[in-house]
């Protein structure tokens, strides 16, 4: 039987997830900037992410962001301000581990981790095409749509589930 905790990433669960992801895009030079900037942003306390580790080896990741200056954000401190709202980013899983629980485990300790931190509202983006996801998210309350926005060619939804009267 497989032995799954989850918890804040170490600096180890970072270069380990993101040797990982870029292994899996190696077409993709993007990997490379984003590795640096998602570390860099962890080291500077702009985010923290938080992993799903299956005996030993980190198999999924989450990052709560909490400064406008984070490059997924752009500024924009409807998605995350650096005071009570943060957002919530890149959430990946390898695919034997999904459809499991863990995603959902791990966004409920990053919920309560941004309630401890002062934050009341978290922000999630998802693109208009993964329906699926979309669905998964507002089952997960996120629930009020917060802007449209194209990026990268792509349509993304964001929605905010607001902390204070986080319904069970």
């Amino acid at each position: 039987m497989k032995n799954y905790t989850y918890r804040i990433a170490a600096p180890d669960d970072l270069e380990r997830i993101w040797a990982k992801n870029i292994a899996k895009n190696p077409e993709e030079p993007a990997w490379l900037r984003w590795r640096e900037q998602y570390i860099g942003y962890n080291r500077n306390g702009d985010a923290v992410t938080f992993v799903v580790v299956c005996d030993g080896e980190p198999v999924g990741e989450g990052t709560l962001l909490f400064s406008p200056d984070c490059s997924a954000i752009r500024g924009r401190r409807n998605l995350a301000d650096g005071k009570r709202v943060t957002n919530l980013n890149a959430l990946r899983i390898e695919k034997e581990h999904e459809g499991q629980g863990h995603i959902s485990r791990m966004v409920r300790m990053m919920e309560e981790y941004a309630k401890e931190h002062g934050y009341d509202r978290i922000t999630i983006g998802v693109e208009a095409a993964e329906t699926r996801n979309l669905g998964i998210y507002l089952h997960w309350h996120y629930d009020e749509f917060v802007m449209a926005d194209v990026e990268d060619d792509t349509l993304v939804l964001y929605y905010a589930k607001n902390l204070a009267g986080d319904p069970e």
